[in-house]
């Protein structure tokens, strides 16, 4: 049985799923950063989502999916101030003001709080398609929801669809060159290597997918 739109339970029990996803993630993510970066990504990640999954379990269903959302990104800004966890933080924040007023995500729903969420990061950490960050994978899997959307496709497969374009554009980040953060002063020892943020965004949106699918 999947999901066909997703409340503010469900979005609760996707933060729980989430934090799992990192926990057992972060010395994957770790190495992984550790190859052009500082090595703290699997760290502020397993942190950022354990403290949101807990803030909005606390807060409860009761007050709806757009302050769910908020108090996740405020409680991951709080909690893990590296770059990442701020661009991180910043898109739920983003994406909270997107479904303001709406009690469920439906495909087209998605395709708002992915939008929000994508020119959110891509605004706070002043990067673009192609420098090799995590934007390349989220503007992908944003434009494959946003075509979701029109075609009037299931939230299932819309989020099939979209961590399909995540899969291959994360695996599109491998030829470019890093052009932000610590990655960017290995320049050219960066190609081959795929980015460790856009990792992150794949491994998001890939779990939301899996999420709807079992529910």
């Amino acid at each position: 049985m999947s999901l066909a739109k997703l409340d503010a339970g469900h979005l609760i029990a996707l933060f729980q799923s989430w934090q799992q996803l990192f926990a057992e993630q972060r010395e994957f993510l770790i190495a992984l950063d550790g190859k052009v970066g500082d090595s703290d990504l699997g760290i502020t990640m397993a942190k950022s989502f354990a403290a949101a999954a807990e803030a909005v379990a606390a807060e409860g269903r009761d007050v709806g999916l757009s302050k769910l959302l908020r108090t996740a990104g405020a409680t991951m800004a709080r909690t893990a101030p590296s770059t990442m966890g701020t661009l991180t933080a910043t898109g739920f924040l983003r994406a909270s003001k997107a479904v303001e007023g709406l009690d469920v995500l439906d495909t087209a729903a998605l395709a708002l709080f992915w939008r929000a969420y994508t020119d959110g990061i891509a605004e706070r950490g002043k990067a673009k398609v192609g420098d090799k960050t995590l934007l390349d994978v989220l503007d992908p899997l944003t434009r494959a929801l946003e075509a979701a959307a029109e075609t009037g496709d299931s939230v299932p497969v819309a989020l099939s669809l979209a961590a399909k374009a995540a899969e291959e554009a994360l695996e599109a980040t491998k030829s470019m060159v890093a052009q932000h953060g610590k990655a960017a002063a290995f320049q050219e020892k960066t190609v081959g290597l795929q980015d460790a943020g856009a990792t992150v965004g794949f491994f998001l949106v890939r779990r939301m997918a899996e999420f709807v699918e079992s529910h």
